[in-house]
C-alpha cells in the first residue's frame, strides 16, 4: 500500500509541474518532467517486481 501512495504522490507532483511548465510556454521541459516522473515510477516498480521474483524463488526453492 505504501508503494501506491508513493506512486500517487509522484504522479500529482509531475502533473502540477507539467501544467505549470505548459502554461509558462515551456512544453519541452514539461515533456522532460513527465518522462522523468515515468522513469522514476518504473524504477520503483522494477525494484518491487525483482523482490517479488526473489521471494517466489525462495518459496519454491528454484
Amino acid at each position: 500500500m505504501d508503494l501506491v501512495f508513493k506512486i500517487a504522490t509522484i504522479g500529482i507532483i509531475v502533473a502540477v509541474l507539467n501544467q505549470l511548465l505548459i502554461r509558462s510556454g515551456k512544453e519541452e521541459q514539461a515533456m522532460m518532467t513527465t518522462l522523468a516522473g515515468l522513469i522514476v515510477v518504473l524504477m520503483m516498480i522494477i525494484t518491487e517486481i525483482s523482490t517479488l521474483f526473489d521471494t517466489i524463488k525462495s518459496v519454491f526453492g528454484i
